[in-house]
């Protein structure tokens, strides 16, 4: 068919049209391109021009300069001057605080005693007790009154669960002002902490500022510790004083408190030896008191000369090492077996059926305060005394014996628990591959051989874990061979959020080398945890690396709260349990001045344990290791076992 010019010019013009078009497109394109080229390059140059991350000179010069505690002289000493040398004397290992109650904390800083100062008075609560737990030290930590003070509470009670002698301090506005509401951050502090202390005092006379200091740490080192709680109104702390004589109770240490321990009676260490004599498989519960009395010598000598099984319990584990052929700590079924059981140091009783025995289970107990013998559990006998003093005297009496049945029993017992785990390992693998998502079970495992079974010392690294999913799962995997190296975060009170902030004060414990830390000063901590518990302490990343407290973070993000499944048959819930997914939390922590990670394989993982590792070594730093999940990875039904409890006690109890 012929086309008349029309129609041919029309169709030409419509070509020219469009070639016109693609190429004014073209050289815009072009222009675009270039634009953006120099727009990238702009960027470059003031992302150039931005600083890099540093810590301030003055850290290191204020944290270098040479103690000058206050005297009588002159001026004279303030209140805060006068408590604080009480603490140096009392030698408290370390005070984590905010800035707030300032007066107190920079006469605590300034006397010479190992100080903290992060960016939430809550974490560092936390730090100070993980500091403590590392250790079995005295700490303190420390708020503004009002608002400073009240963020620490959830972790204050954190400490009361786990018996942490933890000193809480808090400033408080002038007694002047009392039930006026004058100015701002008024409030009656002791009644809060009602529940969750030892002891505490509102101090209202500043000429007996020593007498209650003596008070808190008498409170603070005597029978079974617990947090004691001092606030300071403004007379107290800015009180002057330029004549000791005016201070009530000026005493020494030796005068105001002893170390004095209770004896087990004679004769309840027969009836003990008795019983003991007469079982076939006898096991021993070493709880909290007896890393707080420092008993794990004894405890072993007595345990190898009668082969009687040791489980340790508490928020502090490694009293008893895990790896030892007669640890209870990795034979859940064994347990069942023990036909009597000696709890020393158990400060935190369960009651029957929390406890992995037989309900008819005979049943010792040893402890510090007579009136608790008896609570929660029934008693064959109940022996007043210190938790070192029995263990010395049952190790000095207790025949040599030889138990092959029962030492084959933990021994088969313990092979059984192993083969669940990589069981669950080998599941986890599969679940990781077909997902490309990092199963708990082997986010774990690979932590655990790094840490455990590779080039590192495995009775080098403290670790610590916390959260619901992974933290049920990391406290099947995480070992400890030696005293303060296992921190269990959430004991008995549960709570989600201080993992880290835990870890970063048990940090500062092995960058100092205090107590058991001695041998292992200056290695990094590790701590397993949540994306919901990261949240809670995720800016004293800042802390640690202003500190160099490197702490490896292994945050486990399954971008949800871990009981989500609790929603899935009510209406219009989901949405409460759910965060946003693929979040960054390794970038956040980068921009913290840490080191991120983001990792989805297991051999990432590997290699991001590898590098994270390197720079808290070489250069003190910490690193946060994102881990991505899925949260169907809790749910039994989705991706069978799902999560359960371990069984207690053991490795991985979080209870008692």
């Amino acid at each position: 068919m012929k086309t008349s010019k029309g129609d041919s010019g029309a169709k030409n013009g419509v070509d020219a049209s469009r070639r016109t078009f693609l190429l004014s497109s073209a050289a815009g394109a072009g222009a675009l391109v270039a634009g953006m080229v120099v727009e990238n390059n702009k960027a470059r140059a003031a992302a150039a021009s931005i600083a890099s991350i540093a810590i301030p000179k003055e850290i290191t010069q204020s944290i270098n300069e040479s103690p000058k505690p206050g005297s009588f002289e002159g001026q004279g000493m303030t209140g805060a001057e006068v408590f604080a040398t009480l603490c140096k004397e009392e030698d408290l290992a370390a005070l984590f605080c905010c800035p707030g109650n300032y007066t107190v904390i920079n006469a605590i800083a300034a006397a010479g005693v190992p100080a903290y100062g992060g960016r939430c008075e809550g974490s560092m609560c936390a730090a100070a007790d993980g500091f403590s737990r590392a250790t079995g030290e005295v700490t303190a930590c420390s708020g503004t009154e009002g608002p400073g003070f009240t963020n620490m509470i959830m972790n204050i009670a954190s400490a009361a669960a786990a018996r942490t002698p933890l000193l809480v301090l808090a400033s408080n506005m002038q007694m002047a002002g009392d039930d006026r509401e004058t100015f701002i951050q008024t409030g009656y502090q002791q009644p809060i902490t009602t529940g969750m202390k030892k002891y505490g005092k509102r101090l209202i006379a500043p000429d007996r500022v020593w007498e209650y200091g003596a008070y808190a740490f008498r409170n603070l080192k005597s029978g079974v510790p617990a947090p004691v709680h001092l606030d300071f109104p403004g007379e107290v702390a800015r009180a002057r004083f330029t004549d000791p004589s005016k201070l009530k109770d000026y005493y020494t240490k030796e005068k105001y408190r002893t170390e004095s321990r209770p004896s087990p009676a004679p004769k309840d260490v027969e009836k003990a030896l008795d019983l003991i004599g007469r079982a076939e498989r006898p096991l021993i519960v070493a709880g909290q008191g007896v890393f707080q009395r420092k008993a794990w010598e004894p405890l072993l000598k007595a345990a190898e000369k009668n082969e009687i099984a040791v489980v340790t319990s508490g928020p502090t584990r490694g009293h008893f090492p895990d790896d030892h052929r007669l640890s209870a700590a990795l034979t859940p079924d064994a347990l069942l077996s023990a036909d009597l059981v000696i709890f020393v140091g158990q400060y935190c009783m369960p009651s029957p059926g929390e406890y992995r025995f037989n309900p008819d289970v005979k049943s010792i107990r040893v402890h510090p305060v007579q009136e608790d013998l008896g609570r929660n559990w029934p008693l064959d006998l109940g022996i007043v005394g210190s938790e070192k003093a029995f263990l010395e005297a049952l190790a000095d009496l207790v025949p040599s014996r030889k138990r092959e049945a029962w030492v084959n029993e933990l021994a088969a017992a313990r092979q059984k628990y192993e083969k669940m785990l990589n069981d669950q390992y080998e599941l986890g693998v599969k679940y990781s591959r077909d997902t490309e998502h990092l199963h708990p079970a082997v986010i774990c495992k690979e932590v655990h051989d790094f840490f455990y079974k590779g080039e590192i010392d495995p009775k080098q690294t403290v670790a610590g874990s916390g959260g619901w999913t992974i933290g049920v799962h990391a406290g099947r995997w995480m070992r400890a061979y030696r005293p303060g190296q296992g921190i269990v975060c959430p004991y008995q009170y549960g709570s989600i959020g201080p993992d880290v902030a835990m870890m970063i004060g048990a940090s500062a414990a092995v960058q100092r080398g205090v107590g058991p830390q001695a041998p292992y000063k200056g290695a990094p901590t590790v701590c397993v945890s949540s994306d919901a518990g990261i949240a809670y302490s995720m800016f004293e990343l800042d802390t640690a690396a202003k500190y160099k407290t490197p702490v490896i973070a292994v945050i486990y993000n399954n971008d949800c709260w871990g009981m989500w499944p609790s929603a899935v048959s009510s209406a219009r819930s989901m949405h409460l349990y759910l965060f946003q997914e693929n979040l960054r939390y390794d970038q956040m922590a980068q921009g913290l001045g840490a080191h991120g990670e983001y990792v989805r394989t297991p051999e990432e993982l590997k290699e991001a344990l590898r590098r994270s590792y390197q720079v808290a070594s070489k250069e003190g730093l910490s690193t946060l290791i994102n881990c991505q999940g899925l949260k169907e990875f809790t749910s039994a039904k989705s991706y069978p076992p799902g999560v359960a409890l371990n069984p207690e006690p053991g490795c991985g109890g979080v209870a008692h």
